[in-house]
């Protein structure tokens, strides 16, 4: 059962509502302090993951590739597309004029939450953890994260944030299923070397929310597809061969 997948847009759309009743009793350094310390958690969630790495090398070539690969194919320009079009299906049902925010600061910010929810490599990456071994404490903990980041997000952009939870739900609930498939074909260290490949986009996604330095998270994506192929290939034919 989708048990993470299912608290996590609840998560959301909670938040969402949430935000949108009290939200105009917050003020902004709250607001910003408290966007600071989902960073630091976002980290910590990353580098636990990472500390299970079994081939370092085989993670590394993983990360440096698929994030190559990412940016020739301009990964990140086509998840903003998806979101534009989700931005004008959601406008229609709550549109921009529901809110005091002018239409165009609503609509950049708006195209920002849906990219954030739906294509976030944490997300991405437990929900296929939940799917090939049934963990579901990766996306609990990002629910956790992601209802007050829905609440601060909803101060301003309203009720609509809590929308977002629906197609959210739909692209997580796509990728556990399919990890369900791909579980048999797997060895424990390749799984380890997946879940630290994740970390290090938990750790980057955290650098960004602090603002330290705008990681291209939606770019290193690829690297979780190839992982587990080159994690493998390395332990079957290239370890002996250097051991």
């Amino acid at each position: 059962m989708p048990t993470g997948v299912l608290i996590n847009a609840l998560s959301i759309a909670g938040g969402g509502v949430l935000g949108a009743i009290v939200g105009h009793r917050l003020n902004s350094d709250f607001k910003e302090k408290l966007q600071m310390i989902f960073g630091v958690c976002s980290m910590t969630m990353g580098v636990s993951a990472i500390a299970l790495m079994k081939n370092m090398p085989a993670v590394v070539f993983s990360m440096i590739m698929g994030t190559a690969i990412g940016l020739a194919i301009h990964l990140e320009a086509w998840i903003n597309r998806a979101g534009v079009g989700m931005q004008k299906v959601i406008a229609r049902v709550i549109p921009a004029n529901h809110t005091s925010v002018p239409q165009e600061e609503f609509m950049a910010t708006l195209l920002t939450v849906i990219v954030l929810f739906c294509s976030s490599g944490t997300g991405i990456y437990g929900s296929i953890v939940a799917g090939m071994s049934g963990d579901h404490s990766i996306l609990i903990a990002k629910s956790i994260l992601d209802l007050f980041t829905a609440m601060i997000f909803a101060c301003t952009l309203g009720m609509v944030v809590a929308l977002i939870a629906v197609p959210q739900f739909f692209i997580f609930l796509l990728l556990f299923l399919c990890a369900g498939l791909i579980y048999p074909l797997t060895t424990p260290e390749m799984i380890d070397d997946f879940k630290a490949c994740g970390g290090v986009l938990m750790l980057a996604t955290g650098f960004r929310m602090i603002k330290v330095k705008m990681f291209p998270t939606a770019d290193m994506i690829p690297a979780m597809i190839i992982v587990m192929p080159v994690s493998y290939l390395w332990a079957s034919y290239v370890l002996p061969l250097v051991s």
